[in-house]
């Protein structure tokens, strides 16, 4: 049994955890949304000064309401990669501060590793190799898990991410930030099939498409002119629902296509779902419904760790603690990294 201590501060939630193995004892965010919502987005200055002030509070809280003292606890993990460099630094500083304190082993954590771990939170069975579609406000990728810290990237966005499409095709409509959940709600009082939109296929040179990879740009792009030709054409008031229905179908249709014949190519039964996205209500019935035509297994990550959370950063850190790796107090915040690179993260 190990227990770790895990902070998370990537990007707008201040968050800490308590996680033995793959049961979370504790888990306690402190959103910023309030914060951001008048700027339209995270402001990363605002986001790093709001982890400074939040985060004493948070991990104490999720210590007390664990019920651990620090002699429960094995290992202090914090979010080092990718992220806002600043607001990963409120939180890898005090991650290692609190492990030489209480003179504990201290760990680097993936942040995309601990979006993968998230399914595990609630199917602890759960055994690799899979496959993890990783649907977030800055990720989408198909990713292969074959083990702890073993991954293959297979399908991946050229360019904007599905959590950013939500976020700006909401921001078009003047449906306020963040978008996703609005447009998730709006869309199930909408028809998906009001609008034909571009489902962001990758062309290849030789022709035909790419099979796993996605744009999101072309379609943000398509629904700008078709919002734009609605209120030339005197429309009025704009069929909102219908408009976020079809952008909300499209993503999804996309999405699930990718993920069926990518997890069917490559011998994988099972796909497991982490991010942001993954709570969005269209895409869970999409790939659901496709995937039991397919004999396939979909596994779906409660909500509350669908988005950034620091018990799927403990449960990754548990993990990789088991294994005897954890990392040096010299490791530094990057704003990006390769998954395929996560074990430069540690030593044995």
């Amino acid at each position: 049994m190990t227990t770790v201590l895990a902070l998370e501060t990537s990007c707008d939630e201040t968050a800490a955890a308590v996680v033995c193995d793959r049961t979370v004892l504790s888990s306690v965010v402190a959103s910023q949304i309030e914060i951001h919502r008048r700027y339209g987005g995270v402001v990363p200055e605002v986001a790093s000064r709001a982890h400074v002030e939040s985060l004493g509070t948070v991990t104490d809280t999720a210590l007390q309401q664990a019920g651990v003292q620090w002699a429960d606890i094995d290992g202090v993990a914090a979010t080092c990669t990718p992220g806002l460099v600043g607001a990963l630094m409120v939180g890898l500083t005090a991650g290692k501060t609190l492990a030489l304190l209480h003179d504990k082993p201290f760990l680097g954590v993936h942040h995309l590793e601990g979006h993968i771990y998230a399914s595990y939170l609630s199917q602890p069975d759960l055994q690799p190799p899979y496959l993890c579609l990783l649907v977030s406000g800055g990720h989408t990728s198909l990713i292969q898990v074959k083990g702890c810290g073993d991954y293959v990237t297979l399908g991946k966005t050229r360019d904007d991410a599905a959590g950013e499409a939500f976020d700006k095709v909401a921001r078009l409509l003047d449906l306020g930030y963040p978008g996703g959940p609005v447009v998730d709600r709006l869309a199930a009082t909408g028809d998906p099939q009001a609008f034909k939109l571009p489902e962001g296929n990758i062309s290849l040179p030789g022709g035909g498409v790419h099979p796993y990879d996605s744009s999101f740009s072309g379609l943000k792009t398509a629904m700008l002119r078709l919002v734009q030709s609605l209120k030339d054409a005197g429309v009025d008031p704009l069929p909102v629902a219908d408009l976020c229905a079809s952008f909300q179908a499209t993503v999804a249709k996309g999405l699930t296509k990718r993920a069926i014949r990518c997890a069917t190519d490559h011998q994988l039964t099972a796909i497991a779902l982490g991010g942001g996205v993954a709570a969005n209500s269209g895409l869970r019935q999409h790939l659901s419904t496709a995937a039991q035509t397919r004999g396939l297994t979909v596994l779906f990550p409660p909500l509350q760790y669908c988005t950034d959370n620091a018990a799927m950063i403990g449960c990754a850190a548990a993990d990789h603690l088991q294994r005897a790796h954890q990392s040096t107090f010299a490791l530094t915040t990057r704003s990006r990294m390769d998954l395929a690179d996560v074990m430069t993260l540690y030593k044995s």
